[in-house]
């Protein structure tokens, strides 16, 4: 039996929503093993002078405890 937790974290990206998503990843995967899915809870935008200037998610990581 494998029991997994789930944590909420936030990450941006001047590139895209995608780019931002793979950044929570790949920050989260330094101090967390065996992360299973990510799911981005909403996306948001910030906009400076009328242009979009970062990407913004809020990102719900699952992973696996182990013993």
């Amino acid at each position: 039996m494998s029991v997994l937790k789930v944590i909420e974290i936030m990450a941006n990206s001047t590139k895209s929503w995608e780019d931002a998503t793979k950044n929570a990843v790949k920050h989260a995967s330094k101090s967390i093993k065996g992360i299973k899915s990510a799911y981005v809870n909403s996306q948001s935008v910030v906009i400076d002078d009328n242009e979009i200037t970062q990407f913004r998610v809020n990102v719900k990581i699952t992973f696996e405890v182990k013993d």
